[in-house]
């Protein structure tokens, strides 16, 4: 709701990381950018990006954690930025228009 408010096209939202890397493969038109979760059933926030940014090396991917000692893999493995959780949605929002310098970009989330 808060992406949505902020003027962005949400396109998806996963359940799991396994979802997510489905729904990617799956878009027509791929997200501009992608928020990712650590900390998920079935396939993690880590496994997720990975797959995806082998299928994309350019994919947006802000990576979000409570668990910061997983900051340098989610960085070293391509991750745009991670975020350490609590974050405020006012600084989420601010990552991601300075990620795509432009509001009105389709979203993946989960």
């Amino acid at each position: 709701m808060l992406l949505r408010a902020s003027g962005f096209d949400v396109i998806g939202i996963a359940k799991n990381g396994k979802e997510a890397v489905e729904m990617y493969k799956n878009f027509p038109i791929k997200p501009d950018i992608i928020i990712m979760d650590h900390r998920m059933p079935i396939k993690n926030g880590i496994e997720a990006s990975k797959e995806i940014l082998s299928i994309n090396s350019e994919a947006k991917i802000i990576f979000a954690s409570a668990d910061t000692t997983i900051k340098e893999i989610a960085e070293s493995i391509g991750v745009l930025c991670f975020k350490s959780k609590p974050f405020s949605n006012e600084r989420l929002i601010q990552n991601i228009e300075k990620a795509l310098r432009i509001k009105n970009h389709r979203i993946i989330t989960n």
